[in-house]
């Protein structure tokens, strides 16, 4: 039965029909009269349904019925790389008969790529474009960009694709906006995705990639609409539901964030990051029991090098300790010693593991330690201030941040907040509002994670202060 990928060619009539007319055939048990490239994109779309068997049989086909040909062959080999077997790779690169076409030099290329042998994979591009001209010139550059692209060398692919002669075509558009997106210029690659969605509404691929720049432009509301309409696209996009989930933790939205990480995981559910980010929203939602059961999962799931490892450990720190599981959360915070993180963050972690065990000596000796062997010794005291006001020393949070603002340099804008907060909580409102001025103007984003509890919805975290003085007016 046919599915729909949101590829505009698997979507077509053309290829539904070439389908439908393979699968009668091997339903009735007649031979398969097609050439090896059309096999090979009914491989590709089984595999990219998900039906890996069946893809493994259209590829098997295809070279049986023409062995050494291209389109199965390069199959095999994005396979393969895609296993890490790059020895494989190399050996069916060599079966390959025509090795003067331009995918000969797709897939040769790749593999350099995958080995990390950039320097190579460039001089084998450069010296291959003298084989073409015009029209031929063109489809190289922008195939070689993508290459580059999906292998995550986004600059070189913008290079590339500024050899190019600009299109007007979906293809050259999509790959434009992704190169844009991976040098970091989201808003470009935005603008982009919009034109292409005008033209083509029901691509969930457009809607995901949306999403995606809207989201790395800190666009979350706007990103959480986008990937809602790839969703309405396809229900069970995974693509979609996770964009959706991330951007609703974003806006600190753990209830529907929850949700979405959940839906995520029962079509994808080996997926850490999802496990992980299901026990951060149970955290922040106060369900602490329930917490360490989905990072369990989160463990099991992940495998030795995964690097979210550190992340799951802290998390079960926080749940366990709030549990007043405190030996528990020392033995988990104490597993990152191992690994290949910020063992700094670890150690005010630990700190306040202690601090909330009511163990203030151990507490402050994690906390010296970290400031100490910190390359950034005011992000850590910062921390550690935000650590005192979370188990209830107001007093000494505010006491601290009086030295922190004495020796943090000039144009500084981590803390204030915080400090605004303290205030507030020890009735010093004329020193809240002094240091709310501040926080309003040098770091919205810190002024609506810290006060927004203490002001309408409505109003933008750099108008608080000005919200409280109109107020005052009254």
């Amino acid at each position: 039965m046919y599915q729909h990928t949101g590829e505009e060619y698997f979507d077509s009539k053309e290829f539904q029909q070439l389908l439908g007319k393979y699968e009668d055939a091997l339903a009735a048990g007649e031979p398969v009269f097609m050439d090896s490239e059309e096999l090979a994109d009914i491989a590709d779309y089984y595999q990219m349904t998900g039906q890996q068997d069946s893809a493994d049989k259209a590829i098997a086909l295809a070279l049986e019925l023409a062995p050494g040909s291209l389109a199965p062959l390069t199959y095999k080999i994005h396979e393969a790389l895609y296993n890490g077997d790059i020895g494989e790779a190399e050996q069916l690169l060599e079966q390959i008969v025509d090795k003067q076409s331009p995918e000969f030099i797709y897939d040769k290329g790749e593999i350099l790529l995958a080995k990390g042998l950039v320097d190579q994979a460039e001089d084998l591009f450069t010296s291959s474009m003298v084989l073409y001209q015009d029209d031929e010139l063109q489809d190289f550059i922008i195939d070689v960009a993508g290459i580059y692209q999906d292998f995550n060398y986004a600059d070189i692919a913008m290079r590339w694709m500024k050899m190019a002669k600009q299109e007007d075509t979906a293809d050259y558009k999509e790959l434009m906006a992704r190169a844009l997106f991976g040098v970091g210029k989201y808003k470009d690659s935005e603008r982009i995705f919009n034109e292409l969605i005008d033209v083509n509404p029901f691509s969930k691929r457009y809607w995901n990639a949306l999403a995606s720049a809207q989201f790395m432009n800190e666009e979350y509301s706007q990103s959480v609409q986008s990937s809602e309409y790839a969703i309405a696209i396809d229900p069970k996009d995974p693509e979609g539901l996770i964009s959706k989930a991330n951007a609703l933790y974003r806006l600190d939205n753990y209830e529907q964030a929850l949700e979405y990480f959940r839906r995520y995981s029962a079509i994808t559910p080996d997926d850490e990051f999802s496990l992980l980010h299901q026990g951060t929203c149970l955290v922040n939602l106060e369900r602490h029991h329930e917490a360490v059961d989905i990072l369990q999962k989160a463990i099991e799931a992940a495998p030795e090098d995964s690097p979210y490892l550190p992340d799951i450990y802290q998390e079960l720190a926080f749940a366990n300790s709030e549990l007043g599981n405190y030996d528990k959360a020392l033995e988990w915070i104490d597993r990152t010693e191992q690994l290949d993180c910020d063992h700094i963050q670890a150690l005010v972690i630990k700190g306040h593991v202690m601090l909330t065990a009511g163990k203030i000596r151990q507490a402050e000796a994690c906390f010296r330690k970290a400031v100490i062997e910190s390359d950034n010794p005011n992000l850590t005291l910062l921390r550690i201030i935000v650590s005192l006001y979370d188990n209830k020393y107001v007093e000494a949070s505010y006491a601290l941040f009086k030295k922190y603002f004495r020796v943090v340099p000039e144009g500084h804008t981590d803390g204030y907040a915080y400090m605004a907060l303290c205030c507030y909580d020890l009735k010093k409102y004329d020193e809240f509002l002094y240091y709310l001025k501040q926080a309003c103007k040098l770091n919205p984003k810190e002024c609506k994670l810290v006060l927004a509890h203490l002001f309408p919805d409505n109003v933008e975290p750099q108008d608080y202060y000005n919200y409280i003085k109109e107020r005052m007016k009254k």
